[in-house]
């Protein structure tokens, strides 16, 4: 299911119609697919072959505080609008929605508006990719993060800090507190371990060459 009709009644943003109609046609929709029909041509749309949503947003400035309100345009934004019996055909654990809440379609500034009424179809990936069931998968290799010298103490939980991938943690140890690497599998490379002295020398970031790792991330 994915957004195929947008209707616009005002859009006074900086963003065209046809270019706000491509970036809302591309916001995920939750919808069981199994539980539509495709829409012939010759059929109206209806509860059984289509899902309506609406968005409304005005972006103001509060004349008391000076603060600009509604300036992103959010797929929160974006709300459904059952049709016919659909809101008992799908209770509230599967109701229809947008899949990420936080997806930018627009920014506003103040007295612009964005009204539009938007109808989702069924639909197959060959006529467009918005209907593709996506499943993003990525490989990579292990990180192999070895320490030339050990690193105790100060250095120690400075370098715990350092890092943002939480990569690194500390125990005790009989010459004193001791760097150590726990969650070899974090580190993004993002390098921040070796910008610095005393680290820069004696960190090495390397990857092992026979073990991968494989991510997926699936969006219906």
């Amino acid at each position: 299911m994915a957004i195929e009709i947008v209707n616009i009644y005002q859009n006074t943003s900086i963003i065209p119609d046809e270019v706000l109609s491509h970036r809302i046609g591309l916001v995920p929709i939750f919808a069981d697919a199994n539980e539509f029909q495709y829409k012939k041509e010759s059929e109206d749309y209806n509860e059984f072959n289509s899902i309506y949503f609406k968005i409304h947003i005005k972006c103001e400035q509060n004349k008391t505080s000076g603060l600009i309100q509604n300036n992103e345009v959010l797929s929160s934004c974006i709300q459904w609008i059952p049709i016919g019996q659909q809101m008992k055909r799908f209770i509230d654990s599967e109701a229809i929605r947008v899949v990420f809440d936080d997806i930018l379609v627009a920014k506003l500034r103040p007295g612009q508006e964005i009204e539009a009424e938007l109808i989702c179809v069924k639909g197959i990936g060959k006529t467009h990719a918005k209907w593709s069931p996506v499943s993003t998968a990525y490989y990579r290799l292990i990180p192999d993060i070895q320490f030339k010298n050990e690193i105790y103490d100060d250095d120690a939980e400075a370098l715990k800090k350092l890092c943002p991938m939480e990569v690194f943690d500390v125990k005790k140890s009989d010459m004193g507190i001791k760097a150590y690497v726990k969650n070899p599998r974090n580190c993004s490379t993002c390098r921040e371990c070796i910008r610095y002295a005393p680290f820069k020398d004696n960190i090495d970031l390397g990857k092992i060459k026979d073990h991968y790792e494989c991510k997926k991330f699936i969006f219906m």
